[in-house]
């Protein structure tokens, strides 16, 4: 999307409008902080979805663009919306891996203990896939190692079924 492009029609088709919400949907998965910026400052809304229920944060959350997540949340874009999945941002950073996201999300409101319809929260995927330090953060932020998901798995079974070897010795090592 170009400068040129966010001086939308005043009036634009259903075709038109589409085309737009989905470039403007690829700016945040590409994570062009100054284009969201001038977006949300022209009016679009923090919290728009798209037909999967992603919100823009849920999508720089995801692909890991810490400039444009801010920018979300700097206009106020809600970290507990959940995606069509159950998902939400922090466990999509915690299964990526970005720890800077993970940390932006949580100090704007993020509930480390948020967890998916599947009952799964960000700790469990963070330790599913070997993000120690995430898993650590989680923990120092309150999140609970004992939480169990919908077929009572933990984080440290989590681990263990993934084979996340470091991550299911730094849990045991908790006790957990």
């Amino acid at each position: 999307m170009t400068d040129s492009t966010i001086n939308e029609p005043k009036s634009m088709t259903a075709d038109e409008a589409a085309e737009f919400a989905e470039q403007v949907f690829e700016v945040a998965r590409q994570g062009d902080a100054v284009m969201l910026n001038r977006l949300l400052e022209k009016g679009l809304p923090a919290n728009l979805r798209n037909h999967k229920g992603d919100t823009l944060l849920m999508l720089a959350s995801y692909y890991g663009h810490q400039d444009a997540v801010q920018v979300l949340l700097d206009h106020k874009a809600d970290p507990e919306i959940r995606n069509d999945n159950g998902q939400s941002p922090i466990a999509g950073a915690a299964f990526k891996g970005d720890l800077a996201v993970v940390r932006l999300l949580v100090e704007s409101g993020a509930d480390v203990e948020g967890a998916s319809v599947d009952g799964r929260t960000a700790l469990m995927m963070a330790a599913m896939f070997n993000r120690t330090e995430i898993v650590d953060y989680l923990i120092e932020q309150g999140a609970n190692p004992h939480a169990r998901d919908a077929k009572g798995v933990s984080a440290l079974g989590a681990a263990q079924a993934m084979g996340a070897a470091e991550t299911a010795a730094q849990l045991s090592r908790l006790g957990v």
